[in-house]
């Protein structure tokens, strides 16, 4: 059988013999794409050339002779099996030749390609992303050339965020300016059909920029993989020139503070964390075992602090959405990184959900019950906490203190549960009723959803406040100025301000246990400050609201539609009232946790081994229940609460991003440092010094973990990467060597810095390599 050196795209089917790249654009032209006329010469052409095989070489001249067109001109490129993966790109160790013509030339362009896959210094490159010389295999393209009037990159997904967002890159003229020539290219991001990011001076047509976005996002779609892609325009359609499949998507968890600045805000003290993260992510893992079934998901992985903050896993929540069959990217609206745009992600049922239908059904079925288990168990529960709350906490042994903390942790966790599922019940009939008022031409927001309901007294504050406001200022001056004088005591004793005394006592009794964040028990509650309280109640104004909704009794809705209206506003009227009783019993339940743990705090300072009660705080539940059992050196208590009280000032000032990708600390700023900002191009955070290299003669200048900061870079400045900790460069993008060769050795890098190189050696930054966002931290004292 008769073996072929050079091969037509359309047969090069076995990626081994033809090399991955030439194996991408055969599936390219498969799918209807436009891609230049290219043929393969197989892996079996560089082996045996290097072995001066003349019956091979023969072959070769004979086959091209027979395809190569007269006067036409011809790129010549790699095309390795380890060729072209974002972790393994090989980014400049390869020869290509462009421009070439005539079939001498292009046999010597093919020589030059085969030997470059055997050039000493690769042995450095193999060895650095782990690959041996056994295992390289090296075919070579011929391909047309297509003369550009602008090419460029695009990818299906942000290959740094993994955000579902088409981004582009184009330059005048030639692609390989991308790569070596330091040059900066116009961006697009193109995110549910808008463009977020979009360049004011770039030349190319915004037509073909569409229709390489269009393009992509079909590639992608039939790939059923998020692709990287190079195109090239020569001013009458675009050309696809090259394919690869993005491999470093996977894994990297995505952490949110949108949800945390509501449960969780500000920094948290870490025995608030030990004991609010468990409690209400157990809650939260029963929940959706509900959904999807049992799963191993771990309740302490779906949160984390970062710097005292809370942030919440949004890639857990993202594999959940996966299992249900429903877009990954809808965690992003979740996440409040992006307003939805004219393509939002739509829910598309997949085979997947049908397996998940029985559970999903009784899901529903039982929700629908919530309402008849919700009145028995506040009731029910709301007695066992009052139990807790009457037990004399000074006279029990500490022992029995960490143990009724366990029975408050474990009837919590139930309430946690009612928390989590009663504000999602009533968020789905609260859109129900507003979906119908909707089509009948009311809007939900002028309905007096809770009119008439009693129980409201007895669970917002706010009516209550507005009683006692006038009361206080029913009273004769003296009596309020002598309420003021003695407060929180009796002051004298006239009826009217004894019984203004009796009503606050009533009210503390009901509301007390609130403070400026019911999910943290760090927070004072109202009872612990009198002053707070009395400020509340002189200063209390009622808000006015710019409509003055109306009861539902008087909605004009049409006889034959108010009783599915009636049914939705029964409904959601019943869910609100359940979420209120719910949220005050969870406040009132969980505040409990302080009464134990401050019981406790004093116990240690009492026995020095804390300076004050409220230092208990400053450590985690384990620890507690080691100083409880006597463990460890009492001395080490109070060392412990201060470093970490140190910790927590020194971070106090500072900002972090609503976004945090991966489970390394980011970078923290305070407003007033300077920031450089660029595009990010590889993972990461760094933080270290600047080494700014102009050219070769800088390169001893690098010391190991250096910033290097620099120009541009080209293949040759390679082994710098080696030593370097980030990389900053004034110029570039994403499929610039600096960003590629940053993306193999594992180290963040930002391209498109203005003004980089401006930066004094030694200067101490701290480099984003997800949102491109570069903090001086230090500037050494003698620049």
């Amino acid at each position: 059988m008769r073996v072929q050196s050079v091969l037509r795209l359309r047969d090069a089917r076995d990626r081994e013999i033809v090399g991955s790249k030439a194996a991408n654009l055969r599936y390219l032209e498969r799918l209807g794409h436009a891609v230049p006329t290219t043929f393969v010469c197989t892996s079996e052409v560089c082996t045996s050339c290097r072995e001066d095989q003349a019956d091979v070489r023969g072959r070769l001249r004979r086959e091209l002779a027979a395809i190569l067109g007269e006067g036409r001109v011809y790129a010549v490129r790699s095309s390795a099996n380890l060729e072209d993966e974002l972790s393994q790109s090989f980014a400049g160790q390869f020869r290509s030749v462009l421009g070439v013509s005539g079939l001498d030339a292009v046999i010597r362009a093919i020589d030059a390609v085969c030997d470059s896959s055997r050039a000493k210094e690769l042995d450095t490159y193999l060895k650095a992303i782990g690959r041996r010389r056994e295992d390289l295999r090296m075919a070579v393209i011929v391909q047309k050339m297509v003369e550009p009037v602008f090419s460029g990159v695009a990818f299906s997904k942000n290959p740094i965020t993994g955000f579902d967002e088409v981004v582009v890159e184009a330059v005048k003229g030639r692609g390989d300016a991308l790569v070596q020539d330091g040059v900066t290219p116009w961006r697009w991001v193109s995110k549910w059909g808008e463009y977020r990011t979009r360049p004011s001076d770039a030349d190319v047509p915004a037509a073909v920029v569409d229709e390489v976005v269009a393009g992509t996002k079909a590639i992608a779609r039939r790939r059923r993989s998020p692709v990287d892609l190079e195109w090239v325009y020569d001013g009458r359609q675009v050309w696809w020139v090259q394919l690869r499949d993005i491999t470093t998507l996977g894994g990297l968890n995505v952490y949110s503070d949108k949800i945390a600045r509501e449960m969780l805000p500000g920094q948290i003290k870490p025995l608030v964390w030990s004991v609010n993260i468990p409690l209400v992510n157990t809650a939260w893992v029963r929940f959706l075992a509900e959904l999807i079934g049992p799963n191993d998901i771990d309740p302490l992985q779906l949160a984390r602090a970062f710097h005292y903050r809370a942030y919440f896993n949004m890639g857990v929540l993202g594999r959940v959405f996966e299992a249900l069959g429903m877009p990954r990217e809808t965690l992003e609206l979740m996440m409040g990184v992006e307003s939805e745009g004219k393509e939002k992600p739509r829910y598309r049922p997949s085979a997947r959900v049908w397996r998940h239908t029985g559970r999903m059904l009784r899901f529903v079925l039982d929700k629908l019950g919530f309402g008849r288990r919700a009145r028995r168990f506040v009731p029910a529960m709301r007695a066992q906490y009052e139990r807790i709350q009457r037990r004399d906490l000074a006279g029990l042994p500490e022992a029995d203190l960490i143990g009724l903390a366990d029975e408050l942790f474990s009837m919590t966790v139930e309430t946690a549960y009612y928390n989590v599922v009663g504000p999602l019940l009533m968020l789905v009939w609260e859109r129900m009723l507003k979906s119908n008022l909707a089509r009948l031409g009311i809007d939900s927001a002028t309905v007096d959803v809770m009119h008439g309901i009693a129980e409201m007294r007895d669970l917002n504050p706010q009516e209550r406040l507005a009683e006692l406001n006038r009361q206080f200022h029913s009273l004769p001056a003296e009596s309020r100025e002598a309420i003021v004088a003695a407060w929180p005591g009796a002051g004298g004793r006239p009826q009217d301000v004894a019984g203004f005394h009796a009503a606050v006592d009533d009210f503390l009794r009901d509301f007390g246990h609130l403070s400026d964040s019911g999910t943290n028990f760090a927070s004072v509650p109202w009872r612990e400050d009198p002053g707070l309280v009395l400020k509340m109640i002189v200063n209390y104004t009622a808000a006015e609201r710019a409509v003055r909704p109306v009861p539902f009794q008087q909605l004009r809705i049409p006889p034959l539609r108010r009783p599915l209206a009636r049914f939705l506003f029964c409904r959601a009227r019943d869910h609100r009232l359940y979420r209120e009783q719910i949220g005050s019993l969870y406040t009132f339940g969980y505040g409990l946790f302080r009464n134990i743990f401050l019981e406790l705090g004093e116990r240690f300072t009492r026995s020095g081994r804390l300076e004050q009660r409220e230092d208990v705080l400053y450590l985690y539940l384990n620890e507690v229940r080691d100083a409880v059992r006597g463990v460890g050196e009492p001395a080490s208590m109070q060392r412990l609460v201060e470093e970490r009280r140190a910790d927590m000032a020194r971070h106090a000032g500072t900002r972090l991003p609503s976004i945090i990708f991966g489970d390394a600390p980011p970078p923290a700023y305070c407003d007033d440092q300077h920031k450089l900002q660029g595009t990010a191009t590889s993972r990461g955070y760094y933080t270290g010094p600047v080494r700014v290299v102009w050219g070769l003669g800088d390169f001893d200048r690098v010391g190991p973990g250096d910033v290097l900061v620099v120009p541009f870079t080209d293949v040759g400045w390679t082994p710098l990467f080696a030593k370097a900790g980030a990389v900053i460069s004034e110029s570039g993008g994403i499929l610039s060597h600096s960003s590629i060769i940053a993306r193999e050795y594992g180290i963040p890098a930002v391209v498109s810095v203005p003004g980089a190189c401006d930066m004094v050696d030694g200067t101490v930054v701290a480099v984003d390599g997800y949102s491109g966002t570069i903090v001086v931290e230090t500037i050494p004292k003698e620049a």
